[in-house]
């Protein structure tokens, strides 16, 4: 099973690593395995989310995902999008944005002689917008997680507090809101204020409206198991499938602009970035999916789906904070790794707990005297 589900990504692997190779020898090879391995660290806790919600989808809208989907991921968020960045922002047309990434100025000047600003300059000047947008729509994304009530909780200690709290109407929005206006006014540079403002609500307001229109087709209805056991929930599909397939997408987005802005540390070039994050990345992101939900994995380690929402939580404070500091991506990705390990360790004792619970003691036969 595990050949069949990470196969096509060991296959993708390797040809994207020739690809590299024959496109800028040893050092195009090197750079490319090391953005697959940025972009995989960066995107387990993705991988997590992503499975909760492809297993509420029906097959049809888990294969669009996981084809549609990830061919979105690979070329609209680790291609188009650093390109449309600097088309907005630079005014350049397609052809000449992509001209300047793949010609940037000699040594790392970040301007050319004639004072024109490089493609890696006008990508990083626009992070605070990026990294507010992002940031908020996983602020949400967490806060709605953490204030909403749980049979099982991970955390106990915080998380019950937090989801007696969460009965105050919007309170989502009353945090998130509060925390975008302390980042703008303490964090972000006074020339990005009030971009960072207007970006950070538009996330907001993405994820409401995504959230929203999902919750409006979705209802939760079940069906008795043909066998006569417990009833199941029936798959999302039709609006409901599209609208959750949508916010997926909107998801993969918010998670990529770390690893996008983060892959300019090691190259701007975005043919590597499109081959080493898009392909690499994107299609092991795709398989560690896959693998969760066909193995049933968050059934059976319950905390799981608890550290990966701690994990987003810790990348949107990041977010926030990279909007005035810089904060290195190695730091980004051990969090979401570390939220994730002791999810997973948690939910491994928890397992060994309730087994050593339930164990019956036989006792042994005894042959009748006589």
């Amino acid at each position: 099973m595990v050949l069949r589900i990470f196969g096509i990504s060991f296959i993708v692997t390797v040809v994207s690593l020739i690809a590299a190779f024959l496109y800028g020898g040893p050092t195009a090879l090197a750079l490319a395995a090391i953005l697959g391995i940025l972009e995989v660290s960066l995107s387990f806790d993705n991988a997590v989310i992503n499975a909760t919600v492809l297993q509420r989808m029906n097959e049809f809208w888990q294969r669009i995902f996981l084809t549609v989907g990830v061919l979105i991921a690979v070329f609209g968020m680790r291609l188009v999008f650093p390109l449309a960045i600097v088309w907005i922002t630079a005014g350049l047309n397609p052809v000449d944005a992509f001209d300047l990434a793949l010609n940037p100025p000699a040594g790392d000047a970040p301007y050319f002689p004639d004072g024109s600003a490089s493609y890696e300059t006008l990508l990083t000047d626009a992070h605070p917008q990026i990294a507010a947008f992002g940031g908020m729509f996983l602020a949400m994304l967490f806060l709605n997680f953490i204030f909403e009530e749980r049979e099982i909780t991970w955390l106990s200690w915080l998380e019950k507090p937090l989801a007696k709290a969460g009965q105050l109407d919007m309170i989502s929005v009353l945090v998130a809101g509060g925390g975008l206006i302390l980042a703008a006014e303490f964090i972000a540079p006074d020339e990005n204020r009030s971009t960072v403002l207007i970006a950070g609500l538009l996330g907001l307001l993405t994820y409401i409206a995504v959230d929203g229109l999902g919750s409006l087709f979705h209802t939760e209805e079940y069906e008795e198991h043909p066998s006569g056991g417990p009833s199941q929930l029936v798959k999302a599909t039709g609006k409901a499938g599209f609208f959750l397939f949508l916010y997926l997408e909107v998801l993969d987005a918010s998670f990529s602009f770390d690893g996008v802005i983060g892959a300019f540390a090691i190259t701007s070039d975005p043919i590597l970035i499109a081959l080493g994050l898009g392909l690499i990345g994107a299609m092991f992101v795709r398989s560690i999916t896959v693998y969760l939900v066909r193995k049933g994995t968050l059934s059976e380690y319950v905390y799981l789906e608890h550290g990966a929402h701690w994990a987003i939580g810790a990348l949107a404070v990041i977010l926030l904070v990279s909007i005035g500091v810089h904060i290195n991506e190695v730091i980004t990705g051990l969090v979401g790794v570390a939220f994730i390990g002791a999810a997973f360790i948690s939910s491994i004792i928890r397992n060994k707990r309730e087994g050593d619970n339930h164990e019956v003691t036989i006792e042994p036969e005894t042959t009748p005297v006589g």
